[in-house]
């Protein structure tokens, strides 16, 4: 399988690293940045394209590691081509875009996926197990945290201008409005609130609120403003017991090098959650199944984090859009 990843980023560089272990896959690539591109190119033995339409040309399976509001022309591109599509999260910037894109990929009956990659860390995806066997009993609470200090290695800084990057509630809290959906079922309405979804710019912190249709209640904290590295946490409780999760308190490899402490999870190879997601699309086109992250769960996700966007300027409860 000829992959071909668009960007050669932060996310770009880490799909590729995991694309090249896949047996029988080629490597290709497109990057604007000629510095980035012969480093890249060195790096994961990959092709250089000569344009992302090259790209697109030359690859079975497109997958876009670029700013989120490129995500909608270059997907677009690649199912009018009738290939194969991943897309880093979140699936679009605008919600339309991200409808438009599952009905046009569903028509040209190509397989869509989505860089949901939280569900493939063995924690969370644990979690999600043990909610869906009742385990607990019926889920009444949940609580998810996560976040760091602001993303800075972007092109141009493209985080901090929530024009393109949506903020923090698309950009990261995102990630846990998908565990949950795919825990905890649909929701219902939400509230949320903001320090940047008014000023649209600069480090964020969101808090929102969660009612599913089950009746169940979550709060998830998203923070591009803890000085103190990268953390995630989450807790569900029902009426049989509770789960819970701390990434700064479970054991683990821990590094601190120039005030910087990074969690290293001892994982094997194999088990990396970046490499599963990645592994479990592509398994899925070669063997002509449902990929397990769907575009339409990327559609949702998206959903969630629009409404939550809207809730935090308007100051109103939001219902999430589920007809599109």
């Amino acid at each position: 399988m000829r992959i071909g990843i668009l960007g050669a980023g932060a996310m770009g560089n880490v799909h590729a690293g995991h694309a090249r272990r896949i047996p029988g896959t080629e490597l290709f690539f497109f990057e604007r940045d000629k510095a980035k591109a012969k480093e890249f190119a060195s790096k994961h033995e990959a092709t250089s394209a000569d344009s992302p339409e090259d790209l697109i040309k030359r690859a079975d399976m497109v997958d876009i590691c670029l700013p989120s509001d490129l995500h909608f022309e270059f997907a677009s591109k690649s199912v009018a081509a009738g290939k194969a599509i991943f897309v880093e999260k979140p699936l679009t910037k605008t919600l339309e875009e991200g409808a438009k894109l599952v009905r046009a990929a569903a028509k040209a009956n190509v397989p869509f996926g989505v860089a949901h990659v939280v569900r493939f860390f063995p924690e969370f995806r644990e979690a999600h197990n043990v909610v869906k066997s009742g385990k607990i009993g019926t889920p009444a609470a949940a609580r998810t945290r996560r976040g760091g200090p602001a993303p800075r290695k972007g092109a141009d800084d493209w985080f901090m201008d929530h024009t393109r990057s949506g903020g923090v509630l698309l950009d990261l809290a995102v990630h846990d409005f998908d565990w949950l959906r795919w825990t905890l079922g649909e929701v219902k309405f939400l509230y949320s609130c903001s320090l940047g979804a008014k000023t649209m710019q600069g480090p964020d912190y969101a808090l929102t609120t969660l009612t599913f249709d089950s009746g169940a209640v979550a709060h998830v904290e998203a923070t591009w403003m803890d000085l103190g590295g990268f953390r995630t946490t989450f807790e569900v409780c029902g009426c049989g017991g509770m789960i819970e999760f701390d990434s700064r308190v479970v054991p683990t490899l821990r590094t601190s090098t120039d005030g910087k402490t990074i969690n290293e999870a001892p994982l094997t190879d194999d088990d990396d959650p970046y490499y599963r997601q990645l592994l479990g699309f592509v398994d899925a086109v070669r063997e002509g199944k449902q990929p397990p992250v769907r575009g339409y769960d990327g559609l949702m996700a998206l959903s969630i984090a629009h409404a939550a966007i809207e809730s935090a300027k308007t100051g109103k409860v939001v219902a999430p859009a589920r007809e599109f």
